[in-house]
């Protein structure tokens, strides 16, 4: 990996990409809700009124606005302004906060945790440290819903016209890793087809 390489850029580079391209995402992000499966399960059958916490929530559509429809109180969390204008302007009933969520601390903790293609943007080091982070987080009880790659690499994709960084860890080093941090993993659901193809992990907090 080069960092020079515009096509191949490191994961210090997202922010300026969400940054450049967050109106246009914002108006193009498939809102099919693809996810429901995922969000159900994490959801589980509890009452609306769950504490939400989406982590590198975007404009907020589908995720945070299905949350926020259903009654339940979200919280935010974008590290790129642009992405928070337009989370706010979508989501108006829900919490935003500008923050990178490595090391994010906000104090309270939440019912469900989600980081829905955001997390898999970090370094595996930074991947690494967010598992604590997604603990500190989590009310006991609470569940986790995030998404990586289907084994250990690095890729790059794009976002309009930037490319982007994406990585993961190998699934046992993350099963290992939430263990070590207090949850127990549900299911993780590589490269599923229902899930549009996308590598799905549902953990709960011990």
């Amino acid at each position: 990996m080069s960092d020079e390489d515009p096509e191949r850029p490191g994961p210090e580079a997202i922010l300026p990409a969400y940054e450049r391209e967050a109106r246009d995402w914002a108006r193009t992000r498939n809102r099919a809700l693809w996810e429901e499966p995922a969000l159900l399960a994490a959801v589980g059958g509890r009452a609306p009124g769950l504490r939400v916490l989406d982590l590198g929530c975007g404009s907020g559509q589908p995720i945070a606005e299905w949350f926020d429809r259903r009654g339940d109180a979200v919280t935010g969390v974008d590290g790129a302004a642009a992405m928070i204008a337009e989370f706010r302007a979508r989501v108006p009933g829900a919490e935003a906060v500008l923050a990178d969520m490595r090391g994010l601390a906000l104090g309270p903790r939440f019912d469900v945790v989600i980081a829905f293609n955001s997390v898999f943007h970090l370094s595996p080091d930074d991947q690494r440290a967010m598992i604590a982070v997604f603990a500190a987080h989590a009310a006991r009880d609470a569940t986790l819903l995030f998404t990586s790659g289907p084994r250990a690499g690095e890729a790059w994709g794009r976002v309009g016209g930037s490319a982007v960084y994406h990585a993961s860890l190998d699934p046992a080093e993350y099963r290992a890793l939430l263990d070590g941090n207090g949850f127990d993993v549900l299911w993780f659901r590589p490269e599923d087809a229902e899930l549009a193809g996308h590598s799905v992990w549902l953990a709960r907090r011990k």
